[in-house]
């Protein structure tokens, strides 16, 4: 038996709350089913609609499904960058440690969104697959004017324009992959992979930041 939940037929709603409705459900269903499985009918009886109605207001499945990754990959980056606090007088180390607890934050109370779009997206490829490429571009991007300004504080901006993307890029990487680890583990506290995650990477970057470099001997 599906989990989906299946809504009253509600009538007349504006366009904007009636799309978001649809989207809403589209995400539960193709986060369970993947794209492939999941049925438009599904979607309109848990969005409490007619099928025709999902069609006139968002399209073919795969039009519905690219707007569920958009919507989800904008409210992803939403919620970390209204995370990371701006003040200036913000240690470097606290400045991550915000944006990784909001990202986290964010997986552990949107599970469904999350599987679309970092397992469903990525197993249908295609279009789907260079979506999700824009979102971790723009999540390198904000990660990397982390490290620029904290390396910028710490008198190497330089130093820190030249690794700023790459270390950022690791850092969104690693951040996913744990995520999706704990979509099999949620019996982990967000603030538990947060701190783990904060670990493998401060304790190296920490000295970064302060203009140490380790080499090989």
């Amino acid at each position: 038996m599906s989990r989906s939940t299946q809504q009253p037929r509600a009538r007349r709603l504006p366009r904007d709350v009636r799309e978001r409705q649809i989207l809403d459900a589209a995400v539960q269903v193709f986060s369970q089913h993947g794209f492939h499985a999941a049925s438009m009918d599904e979607v309109a009886d848990v969005a409490g609609v007619s099928k025709p109605m999902v069609y006139t207001y968002l399209g073919s499945k795969e039009d519905l499904f690219s707007e569920c990754i958009r919507r989800e990959a904008k409210r992803l980056i939403d919620a970390v960058t209204e995370g990371v606090s701006t003040d200036d007088e913000l240690a470097p180390d606290m400045l991550l440690w915000l944006g990784l607890r909001s990202f986290f934050r964010y997986v552990g109370s949107n599970r469904d969104s999350w599987t679309v779009l970092h397992r469903q997206a990525l197993s249908v490829g295609g279009t789907f697959a260079d979506e999700i490429s824009e979102m971790r571009t723009r999540s390198i991007e904000l990660v990397a004017s982390v490290v620029v300004s904290t390396g910028t504080k710490q008198g190497i901006g330089e130093q820190a324009e030249k690794s700023g993307a790459g270390l950022a890029a690791a850092l969104v990487g690693a951040a996913e992959s744990l995520a999706d680890w704990w979509i099999d583990h949620p019996d982990v506290e967000e603030g538990t992979l947060a701190s783990w995650l904060m670990n493998l990477v401060w304790l190296g970057f920490g000295d970064l930041v302060q203009g140490a470099v380790w080499r090989p001997r």
